[in-house]
């Protein structure tokens, strides 16, 4: 019971060492080991927290609670189907409480009209749960039903006004406006003292959004700066780390490692991944491509990092001394993990998960023939509009300007890396030339996929398919500039994250110069 109060109050050093002092006296513990494997599971060991639950589940199969952690974990990496069959599994009783988990798998496997039909059957019968109204209006956001989307959004404050994410999911659709009624009634739930932690940092970065659209930008900041120092006290993050890791990455992956395995690995040409900073335009590039007659674009998938993780305490090392029939399962496997998110046959797929700059050499390692995009946007554009998004999950870089800034230059120094390993493996997008000049830069863009142009990719924005990242509204519109310039309101704060770039602002193309006194 300890323990299990230290799990509950998130006290995870406090309540590992009771867990294990209690398994080693009594191993067949069930309870015990799904405890572990929800500690495990917060700790980002997805791979032990599996292993655990099937343990307890093996112990005690009708072990309900214990199988619903299951099937939300391999939702949670990216295993749909494997959730929907833990899902299937559950005793009825069991399964009451999980509708909206197996909604959100239907909706990862492009499902949406039976994920649909599940949120309206539950708020049917039971209409006053924010939550699953939250939830609901994710969905009809992905499908590009906006305005049901926002009402179930503003029916999820209304049933909860206290409600953060909701607050946060409608500032973020970008497109929505918040109005003075709204900021109102954000600060009034922002003065109760006993205010949920997660529910603050929400109210205070949709806020932030809100008076960020009525012009106020130092009140804006205030919000952001309130929710990033709020998160990144949950989310620490060592901007060393990422240094160190792009330094063993660079010292791995040379001209003398790739040309040791030529011919190796899955020759297969369909994936196309784009890469880059968060909040650089990739979702605009992908919506492009997708416009095309040969490409299907899925969603954002963890499967490399996954993949990359699952070689061990030393991946580095253990890719080292890997032969070709180890490179092509890996390959192999990538491909069959992804193809339950393909839904038609067109021949190339889009992977567009922006964190895997950092698995550039492990991506053409084991799939030689991928096309890999970087999708890159001016650094104080880019950084600013991290450190204004609060992600789901991961990006724990993003909630201070000056490790956003150390992260970005890490991420330049990688990319030009590979530049110079790998000549003309790594197509660049810088997305002001996008914006300035499209058509130029669309053609350009398919070629080096090795597509033919078609026209329908300069009407990308008349595209009908589903987007579930924070662009999702802004590709459903035509190219537009704001995007390049709304971050010099803010330009008096971003000095920790100049500092952070340093040489990187400075090289980028076309930087523009600014007289911090004037604006």
């Amino acid at each position: 019971m300890t323990a299990a109060l230290a799990l509950h109050q998130n006290r995870l050093a406090d309540s590992e060492p009771l867990l294990r002092a209690h398994l080693r006296d009594d191993p067949f513990d069930f309870v015990a080991i799904r405890m572990m494997a929800e500690l495990a599971a917060r700790i980002g060991r997805m791979q032990d927290a599996e292993t655990l639950l099937r343990r307890a589940l093996t112990l005690a199969p009708r072990f309900g609670a214990a199988r619903a952690n299951l099937a939300t974990l391999l939702y949670r990496t990216n295993r749909p189907i494997d959730a929907l069959a833990e899902l299937d599994a559950l005793e009825r009783d069991d399964d009451e409480g999980n509708p909206n988990l197996r909604a959100a798998a239907l909706n990862r496997l492009g499902e949406f009209d039976e994920a649909i039909a599940i949120y309206e059957d539950v708020l049917a019968r039971q209409p006053n749960q924010p939550a699953v109204w939250m939830s609901y209006g994710h969905v009809l956001k992905t499908i590009g039903r906006l305005g049901d989307g926002i009402a179930a959004y503003r029916r999820a404050t209304e049933l909860r006004p206290a409600f953060g994410e909701a607050w946060w999911s409608l500032a973020n659709l970008k497109t929505v406006r918040l109005d003075a009624d709204d900021i109102a009634a954000m600060t009034a739930q922002l003065e109760i003292a006993t205010l949920d932690v997660e529910d603050r940092f929400h109210l205070e970065f949709a806020l932030g959004k809100a008076w960020e659209d009525a012009g106020d930008a130092a009140r804006a900041f205030a919000a952001y700066d309130a929710a990033n120092t709020r998160r990144r006290s949950m989310l620490p993050y060592n901007a060393a780390r990422t240094t160190k890791m792009v330094d063993r990455v660079i010292g791995l992956f040379t001209p003398a490692f790739f040309a040791a395995r030529a011919g190796q690995g899955s020759a297969a040409p369909d994936p196309i991944f784009i890469v880059g900073m968060p909040r650089a335009g990739s979702t605009l590039v992908e919506q492009i491509l997708a416009s095309h007659s040969q490409v299907e674009a899925i969603a954002e998938l963890p499967d490399i990092p996954m993949l990359w993780t699952r070689l061990g305490d030393d991946p580095h090392a253990a890719l080292a001394t890997m032969d070709d029939a180890a490179l092509n399962a890996l390959g192999t496997e990538y491909l069959a993990r992804v193809a339950s998110q393909r839904h038609t046959d067109r021949p190339y797929f889009i992977d567009k998960l922006p964190n895997n700059w950092a698995h550039v050499g492990f991506i053409k390692t084991i799939l030689p023939s991928a096309k890999v995009i970087d999708a890159r946007r001016h650094p104080l554009s880019c950084g600013f509009s991290n450190f204004k998004q609060h992600f789901a999950r991961g990006q724990a870089f993003s909630y201070d300007l000056a490790d956003i800034g150390h992260y970005y230059a890490d991420y330049v120094r990688l990319l030009t890396h590979f530049d110079a390993v790998l000549p003309g493996q790594v197509h660049r997008v810088i997305y002001e030339r996008m914006v300035a000049d499209s058509e130029t830069e669309i053609r350009a863009l398919l070629a080096a996929v090795g597509l033919p142009f078609e026209a329908a990719c300069l009407r990308f924005h008349e595209t009908e398919r589903a987007v579930r990242t924070p662009s999702s509204e802004q590709v459903r519109s035509p190219i537009f500039t704001s995007g390049t310039e709304n971050w010099q309101a803010f330009a008096p704060w971003l000095g920790p994250l100049e500092a952070a770039l340093g040489e990187v602002l400075t090289a980028y193309p076309n930087a523009p110069t600014f007289n911090r006194a004037e604006i």
